[in-house]
């Protein structure tokens, strides 16, 4: 089979397309032929061995995964004696993450667990834009008690989670303010957000404006700035940022946590019952992938290249089968 693969730590440079084997299934496995899979975060940090500490998980001084990427959809091949849920034809899609990457390949293998059900009204494009973005989006909004939540603020709108937690606050009932560049404001405006701040002329943190919930996804702002944006009783969540953030989330948040007010970071986790929803609030017509641009598997280290840069606005894709 065709896979984008990698002998070494290192940029997109390092990514190349050849010819390997198609990874064999036990008894839990099932075996995908992979129509789409689509750009994470967690693509270059794997693929860059960065922050160190990762490498622990990753491979000290060589990768321990020679094919990268968490998130799939398409068409089973073929089940373990064990499965139950699925059969071969079946469409699903799901994050691969958990049973050692390998979505950028023509074939991955994935736990029962791990797959949900595509439907029909879903492209596979469309499909493999979901797992990873949007279960931080879902779930970092259901961290910060969204059900309660009157007044949202997403910072860091715009981004693969951004798009998604826009739709999914909307679609659970809040008064969402999203804060973006100023040419992504009409984007993030079409898909539902009440206001936007245009980071670039307001700042949020000083607006007088104060938010029952604060999504900061790969925000750039200190703890302090967040926390003077919420209500009393608000909430801030992070779910994505810089290594300060993270500390700053990890460690001053439980201690800036007074009263109501409460503030920390989530580590998303896909799973299949998050996942059936997503696919429900798109069926539905809830939520729309906002898909910025599709390449093709050979190119799929531009893509990796784009998103790292931070150029991207909403998700990007690979279509390995057209």
């Amino acid at each position: 089979m065709k896979a984008i693969v990698r002998d070494t730590y290192g940029s997109p440079d390092v990514l190349r397309l050849d010819d390997v084997s198609a990874p064999a299934i036990d008894g839990a496995g099932v075996l995908v032929r992979v129509h789409a899979a689509s750009v994470n975060a967690g693509d270059w940090h794997l693929l860059r061995g960065k922050p160190l500490p990762f490498r622990l998980i990753a491979g000290l001084s060589k990768p321990k995964y020679r094919i990268i990427g968490n998130d799939i959809a398409g068409t089973v091949e073929a089940v373990g004696r064990d499965v139950t849920r699925f059969k071969p034809g079946d469409e699903v899609f799901g994050d691969v993450s958990r049973c050692g990457f390998g979505a950028y390949a023509e074939y991955a293998v994935a736990r029962e667990s791990a797959l949900a059900r595509k439907r029909a009204s879903v492209t596979f494009e469309e499909a493999a834009s979901i797992p990873t973005s949007g279960c931080t989006a879902l779930q970092g909004l259901r961290n910060g008690r969204i059900q309660s939540a009157r007044k949202v603020l997403i910072h860091g709108a715009s981004g693969g989670v951004g798009t998604f937690a826009v739709q999914i606050a909307k679609a659970l009932g809040a008064e969402v303010t999203a804060v973006c560049s100023t040419k992504n404001a009409g984007m993030i405006l079409a898909i539902g957000a009440d206001q936007v701040l245009d980071y670039t002329r307001v700042d949020f943190a000083n607006s007088g404006q104060k938010f029952d919930l604060i999504l900061a996804v790969n925000g750039d702002r200190s703890i302090w700035d967040y926390r003077r944006a919420l209500t009393p009783a608000g909430r801030y969540v992070m779910v994505g940022g810089s290594n300060r953030q993270l500390c700053e989330a990890l460690f001053l948040g439980p201690l800036l946590s007074v009263g109501a007010q409460k503030l920390g970071n989530l580590l998303a986790s896909p799973n299949q019952q998050d996942l059936e929803l997503l696919m429900d609030f798109i069926e539905a017509g809830k939520i729309q992938p906002v898909i910025e641009h599709s390449y093709p598997l050979s190119q799929t280290p531009e893509a990796i290249r784009r998103l790292e840069a931070g150029h991207a606005s909403g998700k990007l894709v690979v279509a390995i089968r057209r």
